[in-house]
């Protein structure tokens, strides 16, 4: 979907393409540009792949004029520093710790699905899913009740298997870090109303996880997971919550919830 956004935007706008996909999900991209090239002409959209040589070498190549990034922060800032000897222009979308803002006028049942699911769509491992749940206090212990109950009927597991619903993380590299952040979490006091532990058998497999009685400071509410843990945080006053919530340096989609739409 990435890939389509931005490729489209730039045909519409007399452009040709080089699009460079994820080492880790080239696949769908190959197979998005090998449609592509079934009906625009040879040169048009082009693609490569490879590791992190092949994209520096874009970021320097004298007759790009403008790169579009998704991906980590580090990655980012590494791009923008060798587009600056050729003064390319940039749309860079590095992340989010996306904060949702329940008001206490809120049905606890009403809006718990539709939380589950906005924060763990493809098990969490998405830019824009709801990673950090400020829940004011009067319906704290509901909300929690609710996500737990959701979180027991959806199984984690191996998609082609009967009644998945939540796949493995992507890569050793984040399952290790899903696996570190929880053990931190722990360590800080937070309370595992489901999850926390790696699954037994092959695979990176972690089941959905959710955080009880944690607050701003700790690792996995600063930090963006990309991953199925989703910390809940309890606040009293609102105008706390939305300061916490714009706090964070890592803002891409942002939440309130309430019944009242003014």
């Amino acid at each position: 979907m990435i890939a389509i956004w931005h490729i489209i935007s730039a045909l519409k706008a007399g452009n040709t393409v080089v699009i460079k996909p994820s080492p880790l999900a080239p696949l769908s991209v190959i197979k998005l540009v090998e449609l592509i090239n079934e009906v625009l002409p040879a040169g048009v959209v082009n693609l490569v792949t490879g590791d992190d040589n092949i994209g520096e070498a874009i970021t320097q190549h004298l007759d790009i004029a403008r790169i579009v990034f998704t991906g980590f922060t580090n990655t980012g800032k590494r791009i923008m520093a060798n587009s600056a000897t050729t003064l390319k222009r940039l749309t860079l979308e590095l992340g989010g710790n996306d904060a949702a803002i329940l008001l206490p006028d809120v049905d606890p049942l009403s809006v718990a699905e539709t939380i589950f699911h906005t924060a763990f769509v493809n098990s969490g491992q998405t830019c824009a899913a709801l990673k950090r749940l400020y829940v004011h206090e009067s319906i704290y212990d509901q909300i929690c009740d609710a996500l737990v109950n959701l979180a027991s009927q959806f199984k984690v597991g191996n998609g082609l298997e009967e009644g998945v619903m939540f796949g493995p993380i992507q890569n050793k590299q984040q399952y290790q870090r899903v696996c570190q952040l929880a053990e931190d979490t722990k360590k800080e006091g937070g309370r595992f109303l489901t999850g926390g532990e790696s699954m037994p058998g092959p695979g990176y497999f972690f089941p959905i996880t959710l955080v009880a009685d944690i607050s701003d400071g700790s690792r996995l509410v600063d930090e963006e997971p990309f991953e199925p843990i989703l910390p809940i945080i309890k606040y009293s006053d609102v105008e706390y919550a939305i300061a916490r919530a714009n706090q964070n340096n890592c803002g891409l989609g942002g939440s309130v919830w309430s019944k009242n739409t003014e």
